[in-house]
């Protein structure tokens, strides 16, 4: 059973709701089906926090969910194809209870039939010998800002200026003409395998999470595949070759050889393979060519000291090679999700101070709590820290989009003596406060807190209480990205899966919900990832924020000893703003961000193919330098110039505490 995210309080109280189907006989359960969608939906409503009827709104809201789900890029279904869809899937709703599922069979069959007839006008499109790419074109990325086409033609209309747009990032890429459309084309023969293959039960499970995701944004319906993948991100382990793979036009790609795991030990694997077939140890070997990603997974992962066999292609300069490998599997540990230390020394005047960069890109955990926690791992980096004698601690989370509740509420403890941190406000309307009762306190010294748009759920949190007792300076983002719901993972029998559900939500200890609003900054910094478009308040159907009283402890902190801290002061934080901003203004890296982030508000969502096909021959060459690193090397470089800035920062903040000015610019910007 999944760890539960909530207190071991509301566990007990919520694990009912695992029981509430009497009228199945649990031990013959397969998976989902159509006749058990009333009854799974009635979960929902009974767990939800608020959410309780099936009325009209719910039934409406998981309409659109699953029409969106089913074409979100509004390219494939006409208005008339939504007017009929909409109407039949309300009546789904009744005709389910009789273990009837028509109305997907007769969807399923209409975008059939719209993705054919999109596939075939690519192909008349690109084999016209007349045809070329319209520089004047331009579409709208978000397809929110765009109506449904009401005519074959209008679609046709649509679909011809994607095209243009797609085949323009294909030459952007070096992709010559004729290959070029010879790609573009088979992504639209995939894009029919896909829907032609598409089984009853990926329809229902889909419909199922449609209608969780329409109670809330956060909400959702795991089949036993996804359930695998969710226990995966929250473990940080996984039995298999160690590789992180994608699917691009067709062909499963290996983005990123994982540290530590087989692949990287047999030194076999590379990044931008291309896996074309795999075989189980001696068995046959399966063509993976245009299969569905998730299958290949299949495939591919298996227990430890299993052997899987791999036919790949790949570039050697100017030619492919074809070659076999067979790797061992092996437990592979995602390291490169966990936490991580790193000691910076910075200079203010005369003085030297060392600085502990502790990055934390989620809350991670198992159900076996003597196993690896972000938690655990946090408490030792801070011991390390202690030893190094670190003279303050950078906590990033501008990457961390939460996870396991219970290692957020407990690591603000780790930095605070006792008391309350976080409350939550149940389906019930019953509110626990969840409190720190370890009075030892990991790390006492200066502490800055990044964060960004990106930071959202545990790690608003934790940065909140921080900033509620007035024991961090939270900077990076104008605000956090307002997720203040609580969810919980609900086990359920047989090969259902689970059920994701947003139960209530948290405040934090000044009586104020993170929900829309987030942790506030006490000092911004210019990053990519600050666009004003992200956020929980921008997501259609996020619940509306609340408040409480107060309920802030009083004993966060010792009088003195080695474990008091030193609140941060107002005075200190409008010094250290004055003085970021100063340097920030000086750093071309930065003007750089905000150049890119000015030009994306310039284009408001739109994109012309004339701007992908100019040769920007720096841009160009940045491009290509970045194809030849990995994920994790182009996030720390677009990561450095944020990072680098919150750790001076923090170092004005160690200067202040000490009574020393911080920096000269401090003075130039008073």
């Amino acid at each position: 059973m999944l760890k539960n995210i909530l207190s071991l309080k509301t566990t007990k109280k919520l694990l009912f709701f695992v029981f509430i189907f009497p009228s199945l006989a649990w031990s013959d359960i397969g998976g989902l089906t159509c006749i058990r969608l009333p009854e799974l939906m009635r979960a929902y409503l009974v767990a939800h926090v608020t959410k309780k009827q099936l009325d009209d709104a719910v039934k409406k809201e998981a309409i659109k969910q699953y029409l969106e789900t089913l074409d979100p890029s509004k390219t494939q279904l006409l208005a008339s194809d939504i007017a009929i869809a909409e109407k039949e899937l309300m009546a789904f709703f009744e005709e389910m209870t009789q273990g009837n599922c028509g109305a997907l069979d007769r969807l399923q069959k209409i975008l059939l039939t719209r993705a054919v007839e999109a596939e075939q006008f690519t192909k008349a499109s690109l084999n016209n010998p007349k045809y070329k790419i319209d520089e004047k074109a331009e579409i709208i990325t978000d397809p929110k800002k765009r109506a449904y086409p009401k005519t074959i033609a209008e679609k046709e209309g649509l679909l011809l200026s994607f095209i243009h747009f797609q085949m323009a990032n294909y030459l952007a890429t070096d992709t010559k003409f004729p290959e070029a459309k010879k790609q573009l084309i088979h992504r639209y023969e995939l894009v029919t395998k896909r829907v032609r293959e598409r089984t009853n039960s990926d329809l229902i499970n889909t419909f199922a999470d449609s209608f969780s995701s329409a109670l809330d944004p956060h909400s959702s319906y795991f089949s036993k595949d996804a359930l695998e993948d969710f226990r995966i991100s929250m473990g940080l382990s996984l039995e298999g070759i160690g590789a992180s793979l994608s699917s691009e036009d067709g062909y499963t790609i290996v983005q990123e050889v994982i540290p530590g795991g087989a692949a990287d030990k047999a030194k076999t694997l590379k990044s931008k393979d291309k896996i074309v077939s795999v075989a189980q140890d001696k068995g046959d070997f399966v063509s993976v060519i245009d299969m569905d990603l998730k299958e290949v997974v299949k495939l591919i992962r298996g227990k430890k000291g299993t052997r899987v066999r791999l036919n790949i292609l790949r570039q050697s300069g100017e030619s492919t090679d074809r070659v076999e490998i067979a790797i061992v599997r092996d437990k592979v540990d995602l390291k490169e999700q966990a936490a991580k230390l790193q000691i910076e020394e910075i200079k203010r005047g005369d003085k030297s101070f060392k600085l502990a960069v502790i990055e934390l890109p989620s809350f991670y955990g198992d159900s076996d709590r003597n196993k690896r926690s972000s938690l655990a791992d946090i408490r030792k980096l801070l011991s390390e820290a202690q030893e190094k004698k670190a003279d303050g601690v950078l906590l990033n989370l501008s990457r961390n989009g939460g996870g396991l509740l219970d290692d957020g509420y407990k690591m603000a403890g780790l930095f605070l003596r006792t008391g309350p941190i976080v409350a939550t406000r149940d389906a019930r309307n019953r509110v626990d406060i969840l409190a720190d009762k370890d009075e030892t306190v990991a790390f006492s010294g200066p502490l800055v807190v990044l964060t960004s748009r990106l930071s959202a759920s545990a790690s608003e949190i934790l940065a909140g209480a921080l900033r509620d007792y007035k024991r961090a300076v939270i900077v990076g983002a104008d605000r956090t990205f307002g997720k203040g719901t609580v969810q919980t993972v609900l086990p359920l029998p047989g090969e259902l899966g689970a059920m994701k559900v947003t139960n209530g939500m948290f405040f934090l200890p000044g009586g104020q919900s993170t929900q829309h609003q987030g942790v506030a900054g006490d000092v911004i910094i210019p990053s990519p990832l600050n666009f004003e478009e992200i956020g929980e308040d921008k997501i259609d159907g996020s619940l509306p924020t609340q408040k409480i009283a107060s309920f802030k402890g009083t004993e966060a902190n010792y009088d003195k000893g080695p474990m008091a801290w030193t609140e941060v002061r107002d005075d200190w934080v409008s010094k250290i703003k004055s003085a970021s901003q100063v340097r920030v203004s000086k750093n071309e890296k930065f003007k750089e961000i905000l150049s890119e982030i000015e030009e994306a508000k310039k284009n408001e969502g739109k994109i012309k193919v004339a701007d992908l096909l100019k040769k920007d021959v720096e841009k160009d060459k940045k491009r290509k330098e970045a194809e030849k690193k990995t994920f994790a090397e182009r996030t720390k470089d677009a990561d450095a110039p944020v990072v680098g800035e919150a750790v001076q920062i923090l170092a004005d903040l160690i200067a202040l505490q000490k009574g020393i000015s911080p920096t000269a610019e401090v003075e130039k910007a008073l």
